[in-house]
């Protein structure tokens, strides 16, 4: 049994409010504290896992309510310290990469390096922070884990309890002053701290997010269908992307930012002033046709220490494929498909693909021949009459 907390209650208001200090000194722009109790959130994650909403992504099924517990997830757990750290590049150039179709759309989130092990490092640090100033005065031995969107919890709701925002429609964490552009994580710790108070705030009758998003995704309200979400076709999904939802994808290769890019609290959103989640220059030139060259090493290499390498070549391919086909036709992106063809034989889904894209690409000029040819046809009947 877990030794009980001998810090007296002015301690442990002292040492919440430190944590918050500390927190911003290693980059957070935010800090909250919350219990564990979720159980509100059950019903509702219940519901979402029985329609299947998650589609492929087994594992948000596979701990059951456990995502809800995080005294189950790490047992001893008292209070979730919740971090916000924020990630809007400066150079994000929405406008021109979503309105050019002959480039490719990358969520702005992963243009950076991949915020997982940045922000699990952070949180580890807080710990240990904790851990350092508490044997200063006491033997009291915290315990403590951090997560980073890489175990069951949820995350969203507990960050909503520790004061940091609301659940928008689109599913995701608002804040009026900082709209959501930032990553979340939390510290799970064995510190009956005192907790912040829920930010209890909502997006009243705006509906921007749910109007907006390409495949109708947000089905009701803060519920999101991930099975016709973007980022779930192009990142989550293994195999095919179903048909009907090819020509809706556009030019989106790695995720969609949509819902994001029409929500009012983002008009003013705080730029991230971490380097590290900057746009590397290699996205600067994001032409389809640039990224649809590069072999399965050149992938590798440029997507070293980004999220992006998670998705593997061939699924970068099948997005970039997508994206080809939607592209205004090109000769030349007719003979990179066919080339591509040829190279990629053997493999079914992408030659599902690249077949698709390469009858999009095809069908404008199949289109103006045949009018010609009845222009020919007509001109010759008439001439033939003249005659």
């Amino acid at each position: 049994m877990p030794a009980a907390c001998p810090l007296s209650t002015h301690h442990l208001a002292q040492l919440a409010s430190d944590i918050k200090q500390w927190g911003q000194e290693l980059g957070f722009a935010a800090i909250g504290i919350t219990d564990t109790d979720l159980r509100a959130e059950e019903p509702a994650l219940a519901a979402w896992l029985a329609a299947d909403y998650h589609g492929d992504m087994h594992y948000m099924a596979q701990h059951g309510m456990m995502r809800a517990r995080p005294q189950e997830l790490h047992p001893g757990c008292l209070r979730v310290i919740s971090a916000r750290m924020d990630y809007l590049p400066t150079n994000a150039r929405f406008t021109r990469q979503l309105n050019d179709p002959t480039h490719g759309y990358i969520s702005r989130y992963a243009g950076g390096r991949d915020y997982h092990k940045l922000l699990r490092q952070r949180l580890k640090k807080l710990g240990d922070k904790i851990a350092q100033v508490l044997s200063t005065y006491s033997e009291f031995s915290p315990d403590y884990r951090p997560f980073v969107d890489s175990a069951p919890i949820l995350e969203r709701p507990l960050a909503q309890k520790a004061g940091l925002g609301w659940t928008g429609k689109h599913s995701l964490l608002l804040n009026e002053h900082a709209g959501s552009w930032f990553f979340l994580g939390e510290l799970l710790i064995n510190l009956p701290l005192p907790v912040d108070a829920p930010n209890q705030q909502d997006c009243g009758a705006c509906t921007a997010c749910i109007t907006s998003c390409p495949t109708a995704a947000i089905v009701a309200p803060y519920t999101v269908d991930a099975r016709r979400c973007i980022s779930y076709l192009t990142i989550e999904l293994d195999g095919p992307i179903p048909l009907e939802f090819r020509p809706l994808i556009g030019n989106r290769i790695y995720g969609c930012d949509d819902c994001q890019l029409v929500c009012p609290h983002n008009r003013d959103a705080p730029l991230g002033q971490e380097p590290d989640f900057q746009t590397r220059e290699v996205w600067q030139d994001s032409q389809l046709l640039s990224l649809f060259a590069w072999d399965e090493a050149q992938f590798l290499s440029r997507t070293a220490g980004s999220p992006i390498r998670r998705i593997g070549h061939r699924r970068w391919l099948r997005n970039l494929s997508v994206a080809l086909g939607n592209a205004p036709s090109s000769p030349d992106i007719i003979a990179a498909l066919k080339a591509k063809l040829i190279e990629f034989a053997d493999d079914a889904m992408l030659t599902d693909h690249l077949t698709w894209a390469l009858t999009r690409q095809q069908a404008p000029a199949d289109h103006a021949r045949r009018k010609t040819a009845r222009l020919i046809r007509i001109i010759e009947k008439g001439l033939s009459r003249d005659a």
